[in-house]
């Protein structure tokens, strides 16, 4: 099974066509309705030099849009949009944390949306997390350093394209 690496196109892109092909997951999710956002802070060493943010929409569990977001897209178009650094996100997708958990603790935190908002959706996070974890996902400190450094220059040249 193929590689993605974590907030890529390509990532995103096989998460959506999964979700489309399995029945049970979309099933748990059928009563969300939220556009959720999720901004991941920069850190250079992982080769994430700025902020980056991603998204997943879901009307009626339909997933309507899951991509990387502009910083105008995110505020246009987000009813919630959390942040948290690289680490957080990963130890959440690796299922070694749980997004309610997290928040309620402030490792996660809310940028765009209220606080009571997020806890009515937070009972979905885990199938969340599932949607986002259905290919082999491949994280910044699990890349040796060649790898490490074409996921830098893949992700300043996806956010300049975000970004114009």
């Amino acid at each position: 099974m193929a590689k993605f690496q974590f907030l890529t196109p390509e990532w995103l892109d096989e998460c959506a066509k999964l979700y489309t092909s399995n029945p049970d997951l979309q099933k748990n999710l059928k009563r969300l309705t939220v556009n959720m956002s999720y901004r991941v802070l920069e850190k250079p060493e992982w080769g994430i030099n700025k902020s980056i943010i991603f998204c997943t929409f879901f009307e009626s569990g339909e997933l309507t849009k899951i991509s990387l977001l502009s910083e105008e897209e995110a505020k246009e178009e987000s009813k919630f949009l959390t942040v948290a650094p690289p680490e957080r996100w990963v130890k959440l997708l690796r299922k070694q944390s749980k997004f309610g958990t997290d928040f309620a603790l402030g490792k996660v935190t809310l940028e765009i949306g209220s606080k009571i908002g997020v806890l009515t959706v937070a009972p979905y996070a885990k199938h969340v997390v599932d949607v986002l974890t259905q290919p082999d996902l491949q994280f910044p400190d699990e890349m040796n350093s060649e790898e490490l450094e074409a996921y830098r220059a893949n992700l300043d040249k996806l956010r300049t394209e975000l970004e114009s």
